[in-house]
């Protein structure tokens, strides 16, 4: 018969002494640590539109589409959550370091409108006068 090591019952007698790190999270609001990756969030202002960030997330949860709107063109930005595993890429590789990033929000669930799963911002690109 094979008996415990010190250290195995060290750890478990500090486990039953200890208290359990569980929340009552639908009913206490969770606060996380602070170096937790949450879900990611464009910042317009901040957002230069280069698609970087759509280039290096391994999900494909960032999408761009390039539209054609009455006088000039613009880039659509759009990001899921539901598919984002927030691994913080976009954020690493954003030029402008501000552009996106993630946040302490973790609860993405949603009832009724998938609508409130994905955020999009809008960017005016400037074009080639002579090739478009």
């Amino acid at each position: 018969m094979k008996y415990p090591k010190l250290r195995e019952i060290k750890e478990a007698i500090r486990a039953l002494l200890s208290k359990p790190y569980t929340t009552k999270f639908p009913h206490q609001k969770h606060i996380p640590y602070p170096s937790f990756r949450g879900k990611p969030y464009f910042y317009e202002e901040d957002c230069v539109g280069c698609t970087a960030c759509v280039n290096v997330c391994p999900t494909g949860a960032l999408s761009f589409k390039d539209v054609k709107s009455g006088s000039g063109y613009k880039r659509i930005l759009k990001v899921r959550w539901d598919i984002c595993i927030e691994c913080g890429q976009c954020q690493l590789h954003c030029l402008t370091e501000k552009g996106i990033i993630l946040s302490n929000e973790f609860d993405i669930s949603v009832t009724e409108n998938r609508e409130q799963l994905f955020q999009r911002i809008e960017k005016e690109l400037f074009v080639c006068e002579i090739c478009e």
